[in-house]
């Protein structure tokens, strides 16, 4: 096959790359100029797109005798990535950037680009596993639970898992692909993971979005509308949140209270306690499918609401272009802009952007 290999310039990505060219494949090796900052540097091990990050991976090409090039997908990612988050927190949702660029950035623009240039397939350094299955390609679980990506790559369709090459799914850990960079010369071996959202390289999530979305002061709410304390900007809040919350008033019970709800139009922050966190029932219309047709009943699967998060046994039910999933236990802390990936058992069914949520502890109870 002719593969386009997505190179980050990091250990994983690297050792993809190798293991193409080791099958015998014909390999052209590619890293995405993703900001439009060009002398941005590498800040320890946050970020992923840095100058040092590009030409690490040019080392590793070389290092591997493949041709290499770097892409400007910048104005691409601004705009489906970086302005799709600033929208999200504005609109009192908490997104996940990683995800955004998987479904429009790598698996949509670059794979659009490689089916165009005559590439068969995209590959990375994802640790997750395909398998050929009776209906076309499928998403499974990688075999080292603790690396699994699987959950960040639940927005591929069909159509893309048909052009997509992930090596490392069958890799027991990661360090044994720390061990084959080392044996294969490559300078990248034992790199630090990157970490953190890559274009807020210094970590200031609450400062960045400041910057963008502006400051304002707002009421922090009890669930009974009580007034309890006060904000500079409901942005800078996720439910499920402890820490750095402004209450004047304690709780009658002198339990700590966390975030419940953002609600950005009245610029307001309802808090309450952790048992109010628990969610009986999510919903979302912005869904898709990973290689399996859209159900027309209810369904049982596994669901999975963060990437490290368990996933939890629950009834699917897609009905009037919504679907809706009820967990056998509740949820804990979801929060709207959060993706739900649907399993069954360790294939990746489809995944939803999370719209709607009720909670499983009723106001006043």
């Amino acid at each position: 096959m002719r593969i386009l290999a997505a190179m980050s310039g990091g250990v994983d990505s690297a050792v993809a790359a190798a293991r193409a060219v080791e099958a015998g494949h014909e390999v052209v090796g590619v890293h995405l100029a993703l900001s439009r900052a060009g002398g941005t540097l590498r800040t320890g091990s946050r970020g992923c797109c840095t100058i040092e990050d590009a030409m690490d991976a040019r080392r590793a090409a070389d290092r591997l005798g493949i041709p290499f090039y770097v892409w400007d997908f910048s104005e691409r990612f601004r705009d489906d990535v970086i302005e799709d988050f600033v929208a999200e927190y504005r609109a009192g949702r908490t997104p996940n950037p990683c995800m955004r660029c998987n479904e429009r950035i790598k698996f949509a623009a670059l794979l659009e680009r490689a089916i165009e240039l005559g590439f068969d397939a995209v590959c990375t350094g994802h640790y997750a596993t395909l398998v050929d299955g009776p209906r076309g390609r499928e998403l499974h679980r990688a075999s080292d639970a603790a690396k699994d990506q699987s959950y960040v790559l639940g927005v591929l369709t069909a159509e893309q898992l048909a052009h997509t090459y992930f090596p490392l799914g069958s890799t027991p850990s990661k360090a044994v692909v720390r061990a084959e960079a080392e044996a294969r010369g490559l300078t990248v071996a034992h790199k630090p993971d990157s970490h953190d959202i890559c274009f807020i390289p210094d970590g200031d999530t609450r400062g960045w979005l400041a910057d963008r979305v502006g400051a304002a002061r707002g009421d922090i709410l009890d669930r009974s509308g009580a007034i309890v304390g006060g904000h500079d900007g409901a942005h800078a809040f996720t439910v499920g949140q402890r820490r750095g919350l402004q209450l004047g008033v304690p709780a009658p019970d002198g339990r700590p209270r966390f975030v419940l709800e953002v609600r950005p139009v009245s610029n307001t922050v309802v808090v309450g306690p952790k048992e109010a966190l628990a969610t009986a029932e999510i919903a979302g219309e912005r869904f898709s499918w990973a290689g399996r047709p859209e159900a027309a009943d209810a369904f049982d699967c596994d669901v999975q609401i963060r990437a490290h998060a368990e996933p939890v046994p629950a009834r699917a039910v897609l009905a009037d272009g919504l679907l809706t999933v009820t967990p056998v236990e509740p949820f804990d802390g979801v929060a709207p802009g959060q993706t739900a990936v649907l399993y069954d058992g360790t294939r990746v069914i489809g995944q939803f952007t999370i719209d709607r949520t009720v909670s499983a502890v009723p106001v006043g109870a």
